[in-house]
């Protein structure tokens, strides 16, 4: 049932009001105890408190009205008023925890006699304890999205943080409330009904109970699904009950948090650099959102956007660019328009110092020091305000969610620019070369999304100069020194994935390019990077040591590199080309996965990017 307020011009109103209409105000301080009782009675369950913060709420917004800059705005600032006086009873109070139970001889129970028949009281009672065991700021959210139909801008207005960030709090708020029915023995799945008997029996009329609703669509987080029944071995439930709480179901994830920035957030004035994957609307509002399935330093996936602009969707099956009139599917990964490195809000503050000093130029991307799997970080972009804050949210599963899945209609025009490896996700590879004049070859395995990784992980063989190195990335890797006349092999083993640092890893979620010199600035290692003079190609410098370099030539729109040369001196000494399988057939046969053995020997640290100059030196192990 809307409320009376929703029929009449509040806009208008308020305006009157502020201009010192005595009339306007009385009729606007009137809608407004209307909208205000329900609300503070579901945080509160006691009348006579919540009567005494409505009036406290009424008094301070008729004296503060003309600060009111948006008259449009005025429900979420009402709010947020009528919020505060609430945080501001339970902290001086200290009765948060201890709320009395909402008496039965009060007019609102009153008014659910008919309600009570239908329902076991002890439901009643699981649902009312569950309730109130929340923070006030989780009952606030729940009440205002669930009961009052505000969006989650103007609960974001309401709650003094970012629209993101209400959002997460609705999450956690659910999270919260299902824990709390579980403990009061109401079974996984009862969280709709739960809300909507809670609803129901806090309603201020019989008439608002009986069209009380709760849509899918208002808990708008995960995929619904099919009816439950609420009763477990605890408690249980009438049939004519249960037709009238409609229960659902609704996925979230399993732990939200706001992290603490450690990085500050800088100004557009002062921080020329941005993160700029959007191109031409780098100088417009953004938004992007890196989910780290593995924590940071793992794979990623991202998604980024921008007011009226393009959508870049890199998820774990493809990479997505929707402009708004075609969707396009291509092989590679974004990268900064102006070639700079992308930079991430996981990043070490010694990280992004150091690609500070090599690129001249600060970041302003924010920082966060959150560590863990599953890890979601948002983080907003407006041109005239720099960025926001990072919100995070820890949730294995966000892939799943809407983040990380199409939202472009179904029928839009799509140009798919893959090749035929990256439509299958995963390809061979062989490598030739030379090593001090001396042939050099290798093989393996590469593959382009997180899904096919964790599916089929990639590997590496490379043989040199009586050295062969094997890297299974998800194991050990074995580099062997094959001996002469008849002296042991020497075997040193090192970390998994060592012999990837410094080559593509499409699976780890960035371009080519920026994987190669983020390796780089991990171990310090200074680089150049520049237009090739051939069209689609980027050459970049890496300096390994003082005499050693190693210079790369990207292929940008394959978003892998073509070939590695290593110079000593200002002289090659080692150079190594890539090819790549589009087409798999026969080929199977002729590069098969070798066996993966254990063995002992030496053990060493990751090497780094720097493996390659060891390499050129012949100093490996």
């Amino acid at each position: 049932m809307p409320h009376m307020s929703e029929q009449i011009d509040v806009t208008g109103l308020v305006r009157q009001a502020k201009g010192g209409d005595k009339g306007a105000m009385d009729r606007l301080a009137g809608l407004a105890a209307e909208r205000l009782r329900p609300y503070i009675y579901r945080i509160t369950l006691q009348e006579d408190l919540a009567e005494e913060i409505v009036q406290e709420t009424l008094l301070e917004m008729v004296m503060i009205l003309g600060k009111l800059k948006n008259s449009d705005r005025f429900w979420p600032w009402l709010y947020g008023i009528a919020t505060n006086k609430l945080r501001h009873h339970y902290r001086t109070e200290q009765s948060y925890r201890r709320v009395s139970n909402p008496r039965t001889d009060e007019p609102i129970s009153e008014r659910q006699e008919g309600l009570e028949k239908l329902v076991a009281q002890e439901i009643k009672q699981a649902v009312t304890a569950a309730m109130k065991a929340l923070k006030t700021r989780h009952r606030a959210v729940l009440v205002m999205r669930c009961y009052d139909g505000l969006s989650y801008a103007e609960i974001a207005q309401a709650l003094g943080c970012t629209e993101f960030g209400s959002r997460m709090l609705f999450l956690r708020a659910k999270k919260a409330l299902e824990k709390q029915l579980a403990l009061n023995g109401l079974k996984k799945g009862s969280l709709l009904g739960a809300l909507v008997l809670f609803g129901k029996l806090t309603a201020p009329t019989e008439a608002a109970a009986a069209q009380l609703t709760i849509s899918a669509a208002t808990m708008e987080v995960g995929l619904a699904a099919s009816l439950v029944g609420l009763a477990t071995s605890k408690v249980a439930v009438t049939a004519a009950a249960a037709g009238i709480i409609g229960l659902g179901i609704v996925a979230g994830p399993r732990l939200v948090e706001v992290s603490q920035t450690e990085r500050p957030v800088h100004r557009v004035e002062d921080r020329p650099y941005t993160i700029n994957l959007l191109g031409d609307y780098a100088g417009k509002g953004q938004r992007y959102w890196y989910f780290l399935p593995e924590g940071p330093g793992g794979p990623l996936l991202l998604r980024a956007q921008a007011d009226g602009g393009p959508v870049v969707l890199q998820n774990a099956y493809a990479n997505y660019l929707y402009d708004g009139r075609v969707l396009h599917i291509n092989n590679h990964r974004h990268w900064a328009r102006d070639l700079s490195v992308v930079r991430l809000p996981t990043d070490p503050p010694s990280l992004t110092d150091f690609l500070d000093r090599v690129e001249g130029r600060p970041t302003m991307v924010p920082y966060t020091r959150n560590t863990a799997k599953g890890l979601l970080v948002e983080v907003g972009y407006h041109a005239q305000e720099g960025f926001s804050r990072p919100e995070v949210i820890v949730n294995p599963n966000v892939s799943d969610e809407d983040y990380f899945q199409y939202d472009w209609p179904s029928d839009v025009p799509k140009q798919d620019h893959r090749d035929q490896m990256h439509s299958r996700g995963w390809t061979y590879f062989t490598i030739t070369g030379k090593l001090h004049g001396q042939d050099l070859k290798g093989r393996g395995r590469m593959v382009f999304y997180y899904q096919n990784y964790l599916r089929s992980r990639p590997w590496l063989e490379l043989q040199a100069a009586g050295l062969s190195i094997l890297d299974p990335v998800d194991r050990p890797a074995m580099l062997t020194r094959r001996a002469q006349g008849g002296v042991q092999d020497r075997i040193t083993i090192y970390p998994g994935g060592s012999f990837f640092k410094g080559l593509m890893r499409p699976w780890a979620g960035l371009h080519t390019l920026d994987t190669i010199r983020r390796d780089a600035a991990e171990g310090r290692v200074w680089f150049r990077t520049r237009p090739s003079d051939r069209d689609g190609l980027v050459q970049l410098e890496l300096d390994l040591t003082d005499t050693v370099k190693a210079v790369y030539t990207i292929d940008m729109e394959a978003d892998l590199v073509d070939r590695i040369e290593i110079l000593d001196g200002g002289e090659l000494v080692a150079y190594l080309a890539f090819e790549f399988a589009q087409d798999l057939d026969g080929l199977g046969t002729r590069i098969q996965e070798p066996a993966i053995v254990s063995a002992s020997g030496r053990r060493l640290e990751e090497p780094g990017v720097v493996w390659l100059a060891r390499l050129a030196q012949d100093s490996l192990d």
